[in-house]
Order: structure tokens, then sequence, then C-alpha cells
């Protein structure tokens, strides 16, 4: 009874969490289709392309729209906020997806995440830290785990509502 209950509750705040990214989605008329299609597709992914996960962020951060998930993905990766070793369709890593959200988001970090802003590698590691510490990163994880579709969209839409709360 008790896990019906934690698996209802459990869904119900997921539910409740994405409807900001979905009433995002519905914003241009225009665009409401692969908008939506994009969410689906993310949806569906289990584990998300760094071309994928940069082109999402950085439109739902107000960095960079464009259509081409590979465009997003060389601007991430010129502003130093991907690997530079990464290619644009390999599996996104935890790490460097929050270093991808706290750098396209301008979120400060703490002392040893500002020491070691310039170098990449160990800037996600803290930044992962970080995005835990805020609890814009829940649950169970580890910084070198593949990021699911789903679990992007719950990043995103976790810092889209403390920015909201002002956070």
């Amino acid at each position: 009874m008790k896990i019906l209950f934690k698996f209802r509750l459990y869904f119900l705040a997921l539910w409740l969490l994405t409807i900001p990214v979905f009433l995002y989605a519905q914003t241009d008329p225009l665009e409401n289709r692969s908008a939506a299609e994009e969410i689906e597709t993310l949806l569906n992914t289990k584990a998300v392309t760094y071309a994928q996960a940069s082109r999402f962020v950085l439109e739902a951060a107000n960095v960079l729209a464009v259509n081409d998930p590979e465009e997003a993905f060389n601007y991430a990766v010129m502003q130093g906020w991907l690997p530079g070793k990464a290619a644009a369709d390999d599996p996104a890593r935890l790490d460097f997806i929050s270093l991808l959200i706290m750098r396209s988001f301008d979120i400060k970090g703490g002392i040893m995440y500002s020491i070691v802003k310039t170098q990449t590698a160990f800037a996600a590691h803290y930044a992962y830290r970080e995005l835990t510490y805020k609890n814009v990163i829940q649950k169970r994880s580890d910084p070198a785990m593949l990021v699911s579709g789903e679990r992007l969209l719950f990043f995103v839409n976790r810092q889209l509502g403390r920015m909201e709360a002002g956070n």
C-alpha cells in the first residue's frame, strides 16, 4: 500500500514539474508542433546526445534559439560549456550536462566551482555537485552516468522553477 502511494506521489510530482516545460512549448503557435515533437522525442530517448541537450538547454535558457542541434552543440563547445573532445552524437554524461546547465543559465557556483571554472573537466564535476546541492539533480546519481531525455527535461524544469521562485 505504501509503495503504491509513493509511486502515485512521485508520478504526481513529476507531472506537476513538467507542466512549465509543456506550457513553454505552447508559447508560439507556429512552432507548437516542432517543440512538442522535440519534447516527445526527448521523453522517449534513453540517452540524449550532446547535440540534443545543447539545443534544448540553450533554448530553455534563452541563450541561443536554433533549429539545428549541431549548431547549438558547436556554440556550447566554443563557449567552453562542453568538452572539446566530445562529439555531437556522443551520449551525454551528467557532469557535462550539469556544466552546460550551470553556464547557460548563468548559475553562480560555490568556491571550488569558481576556482576551476576554466578547466572544463573539473568544472563539470563541481557543476554536478552544485546542482545536486541546489536540488536540481535529485535521487541517486553518478556524474559519469548517461542522461535520459526524461531526466534532462526534469533538470531544466527544476532550474526554470528555481529561477521563477527567485533562487
